[in-house]
C-alpha cells in the first residue's frame, strides 16, 4: 500500500501526485495543512525530519525528497516508464530534475512567499509568525522565509529568484525548439518535475515571462491535456488560494518586469 503525506498546492507534492497519476497507482491520502504547521508535528517529523512535504510510504518503507520519490516510483513501478528510452535522454532528464533541487525550488519558495503567501502568514499576527519560524529546523530557510514574508517583493532574495526563473525559461525555450518534451521526444520525469513550477508562475500572473518564448506555452498546453496533470494538479487546486495569487501577482508584475527588463 502506498501512502502519501502531501499538501494540495505544494509544488513538490504536485509532481509526486503527477507521477502516481501517470502510473495509475492508488494511494492513501494524508493531506497536511502547512499553514497550521502539520509538518512540524512530532509524529510527522519521525517520518520526515526536514519538516517538509511530500513523504511517501510504500509498504512501510519511507521515501522523502520529491525528486527521489519520483525516481523511486519509476524504478519500483516501471510501467509505463517515465524515463526516456535511451541513455542520452535519461541524462538530459536528470540534468533537468537536478536543477530543481539546486536552485529552482528555492527560487519558487521566494517568489511565492514574497508575492502572495506572505499575506496568509501576516494575517495570523507577528506572534504566530515568530512561533512558526522558531520551529523551522533549517536556519538558512528560516532566515529567507522571515525576510520574504515580512518584506515581500522588497526582500533582498526576490530579484535573484526572479532572474533564476528568467534564465530557466530561456533554457526551456532552447530545449523545446527541437523536441516535444524537455528531455527529448519522450514525456518524462523532467516534464512532470517542471509542471508545478510553470503552473505556479501562471497562477502568479507571470505568464509575460514567456511572451517571447513561444515553445513554452505549446509545451504547457500539451502538458495540461494529460490525465496526470488533471488528476495531480487541477483537481487539487485550492480555490481559496487562486484569487489571492492572481490579485497579488498582478500587483507584483511591475516589479518583476523591472527586474527582467521586460
Amino acid at each position: 500500500m502506498i501512502e502519501l503525506y502531501h499538501n494540495d498546492m505544494s509544488v513538490c507534492a504536485q509532481k509526486v501526485r503527477f507521477a502516481l497519476a501517470e502510473k495509475k497507482l492508488a494511494w492513501e491520502n494524508h493531506h497536511m495543512n502547512l499553514r497550521a504547521g502539520d509538518q512540524q508535528q512530532p509524529e510527522y517529523l519521525k517520518l520526515n525530519p526536514n519538516a517538509v512535504v511530500p513523504t511517501l510510504v510504500d509498504n512501510g518503507t519511507v521515501i522523502i525528497e520529491s525528486t527521489v520519490i519520483c525516481e523511486y516510483l519509476d524504478d519500483g513501478y516501471p510501467e509505463p516508464s517515465l524515463k526516456p528510452r535511451d541513455a542520452v535522454g535519461r541524462a538530459r532528464m536528470r540534468l533537468w530534475t537536478k536543477q530543481l533541487d539546486e536552485g529552482v525550488h528555492a527560487a519558487t519558495s521566494v517568489v511565492s512567499s514574497a508575492i502572495a503567501f506572505r499575506y496568509q502568514k501576516l494575517a495570523a499576527g507577528m506572534e504566530a509568525l515568530e512561533e512558526f519560524h522558531k520551529k523551522m529546523p533549517d536556519p538558512v530557510k528560516r532566515e529567507k522565509s522571515w525576510e520574504n514574508i515580512t518584506k515581500g517583493v522588497e526582500s533582498r532574495f526576490f530579484a535573484e529568484a526572479v532572474k533564476r526563473f528568467d534564465k530557466l525559461l530561456g533554457d526551456m525555450e532552447s530545449a523545446l525548439v527541437d523536441s516535444t518534451w524537455l528531455a527529448g521526444n519522450d514525456f518524462s520525469l523532467a516534464d512532470i518535475g517542471y509542471a508545478p513550477y510553470i503552473t505556479r508562475l501562471d497562477h502568479l500572473q507571470l505568464q509575460f515571462l514567456w511572451d517571447e518564448r513561444p515553445h513554452i506555452p505549446v509545451w504547457y498546453d500539451r502538458l495540461r491535456e494529460r490525465r496526470g496533470y488533471t488528476e495531480a494538479l487541477e483537481k487539487w487546486f485550492n480555490a481559496n488560494y487562486l484569487p489571492m495569487m492572481k490579485e497579488k501577482g498582478m500587483e507584483a508584475q511591475a516589479k518583476v518586469k523591472a527586474i527582467v527588463g521586460a
